[in-house]
């Protein structure tokens, strides 16, 4: 391999880092939302995988059922958490299948 296809695929090496990189901080960024009990619960959380924000129906809170209450958050939780793991998944494996493409041409 000539210097010049070196420095070639060193520079598409950098541009698909720099893009991964770009890919990530836009995931997340990103907000997936779920819900659980019939939307009784809905949890909203960050493609890095934080939880934003919890929101319960008023009847939930009212209604005493704290161990009903607690099965529901968490189902929220692992229901909008899922939804973002598997979009970041998705996004990066498409971005890696590009950036082989891009070496291999």
């Amino acid at each position: 391999m000539n210097e010049n296809n070196m420095q070639q695929m060193m520079q598409r090496a950098q541009e698909m880092q720099s893009r991964m990189s770009d890919l990530q901080n836009e995931l997340s960024a990103r907000r997936f939302e779920a819900g659980s009990g019939g939307g009784m619960v809905q949890v909203a959380v960050s493609g890095a995988l934080r939880v934003l924000s919890i929101e319960i129906e008023s009847s939930l809170v009212n209604g005493g059922d704290q161990a009903m209450l607690q099965d529901l958050i968490a189902a929220g939780v692992n229901a909008a958490l899922a939804k973002a793991q598997d979009s970041v998944q998705k996004e990066i494996a498409q971005l890696q299948q590009t950036m082989l493409t891009g070496l291999a041409g």
